[in-house]
């Protein structure tokens, strides 16, 4: 891609506020966007080839959306965790095994998508972020589901596709989650805590496609308080 054609991207970025470069083959972040960190509140530079976000993002301080899907990062810089706007984030199908370690330090982030990446747990930092509605972990490489998920504050936590066969009681304490996928793991019927279905929050249980017959799920004590919730939660949205 020539100057003039970056050139023009940046001229419309500083007017709007939104810097959106898509599928042009970038192998790195745009170095120029630097003169714009007081401007953007919008970058999308999904589906390239960068291997490195540099520490400058930390510069982007009204920054509120950052997209990096389908890229080749394998790792992200502590500098990410200065990002005190940023509300959504989405690093689907890249190559991450973990975050850094302030990410916890992302106070207004709602919205996680971490989909198609190498981790192999749910990272201890979420659960420092108390406006996180939606986390997407689907298509990792996750086997257990930690205590610390318990002080998570999400909606809806995805993990479907992985491989979890352990899963911690303390997830039934999550003080928001309702809605939990669990779809394509490993989980056998006495891994699922039944804390879950008698005593959650949680109103739409997904585990389809485990090592496990639906109707089992069923026979279940407590599933009946379980389906309380999710009739309630089905008249709402209708």
């Amino acid at each position: 891609m020539g100057n003039s054609a970056l050139k023009a991207h940046l001229e419309t970025a500083q007017k709007t506020g939104v810097f959106q470069l898509t599928g042009k083959g970038l192998t790195e972040f745009p170095e120029d966007l630097q003169k714009l960190t007081s401007n953007l509140r919008t970058i999308d530079l999904s589906n390239n080839k960068i291997e490195l976000l540099p520490p400058l993002i930390g510069k982007f301080s009204f920054l509120k959306s950052l997209a990096l899907n389908n890229n080749k990062l394998t790792a992200l810089p502590e500098e990410l965790c200065k990002l005190k706007k940023l509300e959504t984030l989405h690093l689907n199908g890249n190559h991450l095994r973990q975050l850094p370690a302030a990410f916890g330090q992302l106070s207004a982030l709602k919205t996680l998508s971490l989909s198609g990446n190498q981790l192999r747990t749910v990272p201890t930092q979420l659960s420092g972020l108390r406006h996180l509605d939606v986390v997407d972990l689907s298509k990792n490489q996750i086997q257990n589901v930690p205590d610390t998920v318990g002080e998570l504050q999400a909606i809806e936590l995805n993990l479907n596709q992985n491989q979890i066969s352990q899963i911690s009681m303390q997830i039934s304490h999550c003080p928001r989650l309702k809605v939990l996928r669990l779809e394509e793991n490993c989980l056998e019927l006495n891994m699922l805590p039944q804390s879950i279905l008698s005593d959650s929050q949680i109103s739409l249980l997904a585990v389809e496609g485990n090592l496990f017959e639906i109707k089992k799920l069923r026979e279940l004590e407590g599933y009946d308080k379980y389906m309380e919730r999710f009739t309630a939660t089905k008249k709402k949205f209708a």
